[in-house]
């Protein structure tokens, strides 16, 4: 039969691998995170760049109608 003294000690087991287990968790997440945190950015920077492209080749095709207008 186990003492009282042996559930605290197997209680002490279970939290401290539960403890270890979620240290474990919290490092992965901050890992994914970061991972993230950087493809959001990558993702900004390729969306502005876009943007960029696409204002120019508007203004280039409105010069262009606008060249072909005076003809």
């Amino acid at each position: 039969m186990l003492t009282s003294e042996d559930m605290k000690r197997i209680n002490k087991d279970v939290s401290y691998e539960r403890i270890t287990l979620l240290q474990s968790k919290l490092k992965e997440a901050g890992r994914i995170n970061k991972l993230h945190q950087e493809l959001i950015e990558k993702l900004k920077a390729d969306l502005a760049r876009s943007i960029e492209e696409h204002q120019y080749d508007n203004l280039v095709h409105q010069k262009e109608l606008k060249d072909l207008s005076k003809k």
